[in-house]
């Protein structure tokens, strides 16, 4: 093992969205090649349904997913949390393969305290009531992230930074609502009623680090963001968590297209996944 690599007890990574533009795949593998967890925790819409296309998988992509096998390979307990747009593995919901486990949530008792782990969709009434605008939304997004990615390589040619359309979009369209905003006094309020001192989700692509006091005592809620646009973690060590913003190589240039085709992508991800033999028999 590599001495640079930083230990870590427990790490949380959300809404990476694999096989959509807006991902930025290469930032978050030199995130996971830095840090040794012992137990990762991917919380929901790593690999985005709702967009993916045989057409779009870039190897970048796939990278990350080599990756993660090697993590397994090594050791590494990963727990995959279902989210909205990765939500046709909730029917796997307790599957373990190796140390590999699929949940729909996870609670962690850590240090003699207890932290409740999901990925937050389940409290946005948008996604249970109008999915479709919820698919209209990420559809925009998907666009804005094409535009962007085409002004970011004009830019990088020209010898200028990168810039983030959507990101600088919410800064002025979306205010931040404090001290909590209803999204987190309902998490918060189940996390209390859960006994759970600490909740940490994503969904919302909001990185946040708050505490609040309520009936039950002190709760704190921890979004650990995305690596669409704020490339940050939920990260346990030294018998504490802490919300990091990864800033390592942040003005690369955006994923290069460097595509495989349709039978290099399948034939790739299946050797991958046969040669760990992770598969193994239900308990």
């Amino acid at each position: 093992m590599r001495s640079n690599l930083r230990n870590l007890k427990v790490c949380v990574i959300s809404d990476v969205h694999l096989a959509t533009h807006a991902s930025k795949a290469k930032v978050l593998l030199k995130y996971l090649k830095s840090v040794h967890p012992e137990t990762l925790v991917l919380n929901g819409d790593i690999i985005d349904s709702w967009r993916f296309s045989r057409n779009y998988f870039p190897k970048p992509h796939l990278k990350v997913v080599r990756h993660l096998i090697k993590m397994l390979e090594k050791g590494v307990k990963i727990v995959y949390i279902t989210g909205n747009h990765d939500e046709f593995l909730r029917k796997f919901n307790g599957s373990e393969m190796g140390n590999l486990k699929i949940v729909n949530q996870l609670v962690l008792e850590i240090d003699g305290k207890k932290t409740w782990i999901f990925h937050g969709d389940i409290f946005d009434h948008i996604i249970h009531q109008a999915k479709w605008l919820a698919k209209i939304g990420a559809a925009s997004y998907g666009l804005i992230s094409l535009i962007n990615t085409a002004v970011n390589h004009v830019l990088l040619l020209l010898g200028y930074h990168e810039v983030r359309i959507y990101k600088n979009i919410k800064k002025k369209f979306l205010k931040d609502k404090t001290p909590l905003s209803r999204f987190e006094q309902a998490v918060i309020k189940v996390a209390a009623e859960r006994n759970c001192q600490t909740v940490i989700c994503g969904h919302t692509h909001a990185p946040k680090d708050k505490k609040a006091t309520t009936e039950q005592g002190e709760v704190r809620y921890i979004n650990c963001g995305d690596w669409v646009e704020h490339f940050t973690a939920a990260e346990y060590a030294d018998n504490q968590w802490d919300l990091i913003y990864f800033t390592d190589s942040i003005d690369d240039p955006a994923d290069e297209p460097d595509m495989l085709n349709e039978k290099e992508l399948y034939n790739s991800l299946f050797q991958e996944l046969a040669l760990t033999h992770l598969i193994s028999p239900s308990k």
